[in-house]
């Protein structure tokens, strides 16, 4: 039997997170085609080397395929222009389909089955909103309430069976959006952003190179008066919960081989990855589950982690999971998140999981150069939870 390749993550872009509304979002005259566009183009442009038609394949992450994003993973790719010959792929996972896609990418270069692949993700949850077209099925009610199936229920289910606070999730909040914007104004996400063309509030053309949910100046006083979100007397707020956001980000792996023959400058190779199956009424821990699984599987503790990238669906999920692995208690945060998270940054569902990967390789080449591993893990809807290992070469 042929051993492994190793695979390595070459490159990584992203487009900024906006605002998913029809008024304000500065990318509301744009489709999420377009938006692929914009980071293959710049992928394939940062990267010379690397001829598009020696691309094996694409695997595109997308929660919600429907509408403009039926197929999106062809649509995405043929739109821009790109050669017909390459293959494409869409995955869902809800949240985690973008890290689904680089996981397969990931296994089939290790599989020697191609030595270049794209893995990307979109969410337009303006023109595709969240579950638009879905029909649950019946039966599911024989297995869990649908009642708690929504997002929403499920933070609010977490913070009371874990006795997570209030004000503990304002910290985070509060937190994820200090570092997002020290990150943007030091310059650290200039390497990942992909400049667009999209609308200010008057409708005049701008370049848009910056996340648009960041708040400069987040208040904790303000959070602490703000409505509960999902339920009467529960305890996530607006504040607390990801925002309604459209994106794109691709990430560029090659096998070890490959991109030595052709040049290529690297940090990280991939270490594997888990995917995990939860209760669907607590869906955020399967994050948790689903990261003990996977560095059990590499004789790894979570302590053994330097850097960790999780999706910041909910505050109360973020605080559920790290306490769940032994890690954080309380934000702000040392190893995780460390220039903001999906409250301050905007969580464009199935583009997460490559953000999350574009900005840990980042982290790993910069303010952490010192660490050995990376972590990025996303929780899913219905339960589906997703982590991978990257190791510094």
């Amino acid at each position: 039997m042929a051993e492994l390749k190793e695979c390595v993550l070459v490159d990584g872009v992203r487009t900024a997170n906006c605002r998913a509304h029809p008024a304000k979002g500065w990318f509301r005259a744009l489709r999420p085609d377009e938006l692929l566009t914009a980071v293959y183009l710049e992928l394939f442009k940062r990267n010379p080397q690397v001829d598009p038609a020696d691309v094996e394949a694409v695997f595109c992450g997308t929660a919600n395929q429907t509408g403009m994003q039926n197929d999106i993973a062809r649509f995405g790719w043929l739109a821009s222009g790109l050669p017909v010959n390459v293959a494409t792929n869409g995955v869902n996972q809800q949240c985690p389909s973008a890290l689904a896609s680089i996981e397969h990418a990931a296994r089939a270069i290790m599989c020697g089955e191609g030595d270049t692949y794209v893995a990307s993700g979109v969410e337009d949850m303006m023109n595709v909103s969240m579950g638009m077209g879905m029909d649950f099925p019946p039966r599911i009610a024989n297995y869990c309430n649908p009642a708690e199936l929504p997002m929403g229920a499920t933070s609010e289910k977490t913070a009371e069976l874990k006795n997570i606070s209030r004000e503990d999730m304002e910290l985070v909040a509060y937190h994820s959006h200090i570092r997002a914007r020290e990150a943007r104004d030091s310059g650290k996400f200039s390497d990942e952003i992909v400049p667009v063309t999209g609308l200010d509030d008057e409708g005049n053309e701008f370049v848009v190179d910056k996340d648009q949910w960041i708040r400069d100046n987040p208040s904790l006083e303000q959070m602490a008066a703000m409505k509960p979100a999902f339920k009467p007397d529960g305890v996530v707020t607006a504040a607390t919960s990801s925002p309604l956001t459209t994106g794109a980000a691709a990430v560029l792996l090659m096998s070890r081989d490959k991109a030595d023959e052709l040049g290529m400058s690297y940090t990280l190779r991939y270490g594997g990855g888990v995917m995990h199956g939860y209760d669907p009424t607590l869906m955020g821990m399967s994050a948790a589950a689903a990261c003990n699984k996977l560095l059990d599987r590499k004789g790894l503790t979570p302590a053994d982690i330097d850097v960790y990238e999780m999706n910041e669906a909910f505050a109360s999920v973020v605080l559920a999971v790290m306490r769940e692995l032994g890690v954080e208690e309380n934000a702000p945060f040392e190893k995780t998140n460390l220039w903001g998270g999906a409250i301050a940054l905007g969580h464009p569902l199935g583009q997460s999981g490559a953000r999350l990967t574009t900005t840990l390789n980042n982290i790993m080449k910069t303010d952490a150069s010192d660490a050995q591993y990376g972590v990025v893990m996303l929780c899913g809807g219905f339960g589906n939870g997703n982590a991978a290992l990257w190791e510094r070469v």
